[in-house]
């Protein structure tokens, strides 16, 4: 079985101590493609050092986290902008909105996710989009542009309707270790969801999957993902490496 996790932050100095043993591992286990979706100027370097160590397993995207932006937002952006034009980037991400902690840079979030998308779509690339208490202000951005790239719902946790909104747009969800907790509500969506939908992610170091929840989420976690997917939608775990590998690899265009 092959798996792709398609949302980690390997780079993420939580594995300053042993980021090669965790990867090694991960690969041996199966799981032997790793979407790394960038953070801000500051993440990149070690993005990139981890691409050239792993040029057949790890895959850098670029962008700007609506929690990076801030009011240099458009100086950050240019200097991203400047690495998207001379580097190999399978997608632009992650980026979005987030109400989640503070809402003062929401206008700022809005332009500078649209600013992205439309780097996306001049690049004939996907975007990977963090949506945290604002699937409503974010699909009011998507449905208003002429030019809309497609891409994932990166950590899907909406609703049914909110799910079919982002399938209809061309979306992918992606599901990670929350579905594995207790009385997650994913878990009655995805019941309706096609598994031509759903790609795997682990959003390492964050949101480890139960019985691990609450400590730094590690790269093989992504098979208890799987799992947990394998008994909700009543197939193997051969099955869901299948879909949602083959998912992945056209979600970033390597097929």
């Amino acid at each position: 079985m092959k798996f792709a996790d398609t949302h980690t932050h390997l780079y993420a100095k939580d594995f300053d101590p042993d980021r090669s043993q965790l990867i090694d591992a991960a690969i041996a286990a199966g799981i032997t493609k790793f979407f790394m979706p960038n953070i801000d100027s500051d993440s990149v370097e070690g993005m990139l050092a981890l691409q050239k160590a792993y040029p057949e397993h790890c895959f850098p995207m670029m962008g700007l986290h609506p929690c990076s932006v801030k009011e240099s937002y458009l100086e950050d952006l240019a200097k991203l902008k400047i690495e998207l034009d001379r580097g190999k980037f399978v997608a632009v991400g992650e980026i979005g909105i987030d109400l989640y902690w503070d809402k003062t840079f929401l206008p700022q979030q809005q332009e500078a996710f649209k600013i992205q998308c439309q780097w996306a779509f001049e690049r004939n690339l996907h975007i990977v989009i963090h949506t945290r208490s604002s699937f409503n202000e974010t699909f009011a951005l998507l449905d208003a542009m002429t030019h809309r790239p497609k891409g994932v719902f990166h950590c899907f946790s909406g609703t049914a309707e909110q799910a079919q909104h982002a399938i209809d747009l061309g979306f992918m969800l992606g599901i990670g270790g929350v579905v594995t907790f207790k009385n997650a509500g994913v878990n009655k969506v995805l019941a309706d969801i096609d598994m031509q939908h759903i790609v795997l992610e682990t959003d390492a170091p964050y949101l480890a999957p139960v019985p691990h929840r609450g400590k730094r989420n590690e790269p093989d976690y992504l098979l208890l993902v799987a799992e947990k997917i394998a008994t909700l939608k009543g197939i193997t775990m051969e099955q869901v490496a299948d879909i949602t590998t083959a998912n992945a690899l056209r979600l970033f265009k390597l097929v």
